[in-house]
């Protein structure tokens, strides 16, 4: 049984998933007059560190809402300006921040994720570490959240928080596609900068270089870095058999050529600081978002690769907007409103990152036009106002949520 009785609003909520989506939606919902408590499967302190994150101006637009924004201050690399490059070392255009948004902040994924949960916790969020969630029941009256431990949890809604292999988007859609491999896979991390990179001046440098793609920034005291390498085919036993060595090996030939920090950097990452590698991938389009008392936000709902560098951005907008239907609408109301809200943005944003995805993986040929075209387009279509729609986003919180359906 499924049904929601018609006028019905929210006043309790499971978050399932304490990454980035899961503490801003508490928050959010903790500030429309929802009480949730969030449910992290893994125990506070074993999560990995991460490599670098980018929160773009519209994620902190975003956190602004909740107050989290402010909690950043300090702990990430400004980064107003991305800076591209041919593998020879040409510059093929520069993204710039707009001087009336907020500058991204670029940070390391685990420590971004510490700093959500602990403002959380220190606005009275209850999170509970350490219980994977398995099941629900929509009762039509609450939902009941059954975790790995035998224990349970009940509130009006249960919000997906759980990322792009959730449980929760397969309970609200059996056939729910699985995520799709993006022909390429990402290694990173953050180490000291006592490698020669030196001080990027606010400056994230992107590389697509002649075999693999390659972007640092660093502040003169820790260089975040990534690489993307195109892998048509792979195994998981493959990327977990091979040792860090041999992938640093591996890294070190195929940047070899470019004219790029890579080989400095490389030379100074050590094993501690080391992401191991992970296919990049997407979720291009979910068809069902929610679902009785169950609805998706963050990657559940809307996964875009790396390379959009809008994947916590989107999630803490979507995180925002939800709480926001909820706080204003009944709850089916609510979900519809709020995936018609965002629906069409965030795929739009994870089409884009498919075509950088594809340009990263480009052969000799489609390289040598890439770079040749770049610059046209970079110049016309990249400037501030041509990208407004994406880093200029904002959620109005004080504006009531109109009912969609």
């Amino acid at each position: 049984m499924n049904d929601l009785r018609t006028n019905e609003r929210a006043r309790t909520a499971i978050v399932i998933g304490g990454g980035v989506a899961g503490p801003v939606a508490a928050l959010a919902l903790q500030k429309a007059g929802v009480e949730a408590t969030v449910f992290e499967a893994y125990r506070t302190g074993t999560g990995s560190s991460g490599g670098p994150l980018t929160l773009a101006s519209n994620g902190l637009n975003a956190l602004r809402v909740v107050g989290a924004d402010q909690v950043l201050a300090g702990a990430g690399i400004a980064t107003p300006r991305m800076m591209i490059h041919s593998g020879s070392g040409k510059v093929l255009g520069t993204v710039e921040s707009s001087a009336d948004l907020p500058a991204n902040t670029t940070l390391p994924r685990g420590r971004l994720t510490e700093l959500l949960q602990a403002h959380a916790a220190a606005s009275g969020i209850p999170i509970v570490y350490g219980r994977r969630f398995v099941d629900a029941v929509d009762t039509g009256r609450s939902v009941i959240a059954q975790f790995d431990d035998h224990t349970t949890a009940e509130a009006d809604v249960l919000i997906g928080c759980d990322g792009i292999r959730s449980t929760v988007r397969g309970l609200i859609d059996p056939a729910a596609p699985t995520p799709r491999y993006t022909g390429l896979i990402g290694f990173g991390g953050f180490s000291d900068d006592a490698l020669g990179a030196g001080e990027t001046g606010g400056v994230f440098h992107m590389v697509f270089g002649r075999k693999a793609f390659f972007g640092h920034v660093s502040d003169g005291e820790r260089t975040g870095w990534f690489a993307n390498l195109p892998f048509k085919h792979f195994t998981r036993e493959q990327l977990q058999g091979t040792t860090y060595d041999e992938w640093i090996a591996l890294m070190r030939k195929l940047f070899a050529n470019d004219e790029s920090a890579a080989l400095g950097i490389l030379d100074h990452v050590t094993p501690e600081s080391f992401i191991p590698p992970s296919p990049l991938e997407d979720l291009p389009h979910v068809p069902v978002w929610s679902k009785g008392r169950l609805a998706l936000i963050g990657d559940a709902a809307h996964a875009t690769s790396p390379s959009s560098g809008q994947g916590a951005s989107l999630a803490a907008e979507s995180a925002v907007e939800l709480a926001r239907c909820l706080r204003d609408l009944p709850v089916a109301q609510a979900f519809k409103a709020y995936e018609q809200a965002r629906r069409d943005r965030v795929e739009r944003v994870i089409a884009a990152a498919a075509r950088t995805n594809r340009s990263k993986a480009a052969g000799p040929v489609a390289a040598r036009f890439r770079d040749a075209l770049m610059p046209f387009f970079m110049e016309r279509f990249t400037t501030p106002e041509r990208t407004a729609w994406q880093y200029a986003h904002t959620i109005d919180w004080d504006e009531p949520a109109a009912s969609r359906v």
